[in-house]
């Protein structure tokens, strides 16, 4: 993130929490102040219970309830595949089986309370739970001499993962959805990056984060419209912690989030952080790498450094077959299932306007390489060679060519669009191999004679029927919202996330925003 130099003079007029005890300029502050001075002064800073609303509860799923679903979800389909086979003892084996489940999801800390957002993904910390939990049946079947069948016994065990991953998959979407467990923040940082982190996290709802105030580092004023609640000087002051935390009860703020600069180094974040979590406070420093996401990031310790482990994007593995396998085969059972609609679809293009049923156009896939994309025809015939004198009529600010209200879109063509139909023969460019369920948006080819290095790199994984840009918004999109909804996609895809993808896609088809 970039930050704004701040000449090292001394600053004028109050700074501090507005309405606090005799704000200070930075020229009478004591440089040298006992460092203990400095993180014990929130004692002397209170929290007003009686006079601010209280605190929202998080809504997330209780302890005991997370419990039960691994009790049962476990216990019950083991009793059952173990009695339908036949094996010794199945009740004391599948509710064995139940308790251990627990105690190890316990263990791993599955059912501690985590910050939104911040929760590993499902299917990943499942499936380590579910080899830990086969190993130490393993061990307790072969010390106890029990006479379960191991490939039974294994085979019992299945069903409790799957209802694991479900359960943690669904909570993860419904907390992303209902924006529960929100956290109310205060962001504390120099003009530039405060500016940029307020307006990032304040301009979407998939994200649990709330900037409900600022408080700026130096004389230059924010410009994100926020509260400001009080302000620190450019250099280390003895009364920055109970400035910020004066700010965070003002506002009711759980949270501080610090943009790092060259007026909040180590030593003064790490004092600040003193101060806040001794007054109860939770911290969160921003870093500068964005676009990552959290479950290929690892934290590690070196030489007293913090040292962030980012793990490269999958390309290529286990994923990237399942991948492929999930492509081919959704795209068979597409076409196989919809057959009746695309041959209705089909009709009705052909006897609603002259021209033909589908529409072909040259595209660029994966590695740059062009593919023929198939959709139904929503447009007159001529469009192609109507669409230099609509130019001036473009709403798009980059290479894209988008018109809410193109004359060239047949009555027809209007309902396709809007209910994503005309889209539905690119399965066979899924069948095929050239597009993916769900990936970037294919762009054409002129589209791509502009790019630069940045926009180039959507084209390293296959293009998809859906992606981020499809249950996002669609056409609404500006230009750089959709790159960086595509390159996100690029580097952090998942078949998990593909799975939630292809979900939400349903409810953008049902809702039609942005699709003209």
């Amino acid at each position: 993130m970039g930050h704004v130099e701040i000449p090292e003079s001394d600053i004028s007029g109050p700074v501090g929490l507005a309405g606090a005890p005799r704000p200070r300029t930075a020229a009478s502050r004591n440089r040298t102040v006992a460092p203990e001075r400095v993180w014990s002064t929130p004692t002397t800073v209170e929290r007003d219970h009686a006079e601010r609303p209280p605190a929202k509860k998080s809504s997330g799923p209780r302890v005991p309830f997370l419990v039960l679903t691994d009790l049962l979800g476990l216990g019950v389909p083991a009793w059952l595949v173990l009695r339908a086979g036949d094996q010794p003892g199945p009740l004391t084996a599948g509710a064995s089986a139940a308790l251990v489940w627990t105690g190890v999801r316990a263990a791993r800390g599955r059912y501690e309370r985590r910050l939104p957002g911040e929760a590993p993904g499902a299917a990943r910390a499942s499936s380590g739970d579910w080899l830990v939990l086969v190993g130490l049946l393993a061990v307790l079947l072969a010390v106890t001499g029990g006479g379960l069948d191991p490939a039974a016994a294994v085979a019992a065990l299945v069903p409790g993962l799957a209802v694991a991953v479900l359960a943690g998959t669904a909570g993860g979407l419904r907390t992303a959805a209902g924006r529960r467990g929100v956290r109310r923040v205060l962001v504390v940082g120099e003009a530039a990056g405060l500016d940029r982190a307020v307006r990032l996290l304040n301009s979407r709802e998939d994200h649990p984060y709330t900037a409900v105030a600022v408080v700026p580092v130096g004389p230059a004023a924010p410009d994100c419209g926020t509260p400001v609640t009080g302000r620190l000087a450019p250099r280390p002051a003895d009364d920055d912690v109970s400035t910020v935390l004066g700010g965070a009860f003002a506002h009711d703020a759980d949270l501080v989030l610090v943009a790092p600069g060259p007026q909040l180094d180590d030593d003064r974040l790490r004092r600040l952080a003193w101060g806040l979590h001794d007054g109860g406070l939770a911290l969160c420093v921003l870093s500068d790498l964005s676009g990552v996401a959290a479950a290929r990031v690892r934290p590690a310790s070196a030489a007293g450094l913090t040292l962030l482990h980012v793990a490269p994007p999958l390309r290529r593995g286990p994923q990237a077959v399942l991948k492929t396998v999930v492509d081919r085969a959704g795209a068979a059972l597409g076409l196989l299932v919809l057959a009746p609609l695309l041959l209705a679809v089909a009709l009705a293009v052909r006897l609603s306007s002259p021209g033909p049923v589908f529409h072909r156009q040259i595209r660029h896939g994966r590695h740059n390489r062009p593919f023929t994309m198939w959709k139904f025809r929503t447009m007159v015939a001529d469009a192609e060679s109507r669409r230099e004198q609509l130019s001036t009529a473009n709403e798009s600010e980059g290479p894209m060519f988008k018109m809410r209200r193109d004359p060239r879109v047949t009555r027809i063509g209007r309902a396709l669009r809007r209910t994503s139909v005309d889209e539905l023969p690119q399965l066979l460019n899924v069948l095929r191999g050239d597009m993916s369920l769900v990936g970037p948006r294919p762009p054409l080819p002129e589209e791509v004679s502009h790019y630069d290095e940045r926009e180039l790199r959507r084209l390293a994984v296959r293009p998809g029927l859906t992606g981020l840009w499809q249950v996002s918004g669609r056409s609404d999109l500006s230009w750089q919202e959709t790159v960086s909804m595509d390159l996100w996609y690029v580097d952090n895809w998942s078949v998990v996330t593909d799975m939630g993808l292809l979900a939400r896609t349903v409810r953008a088809v049902t809702d039609g925003r942005g699709a003209y």
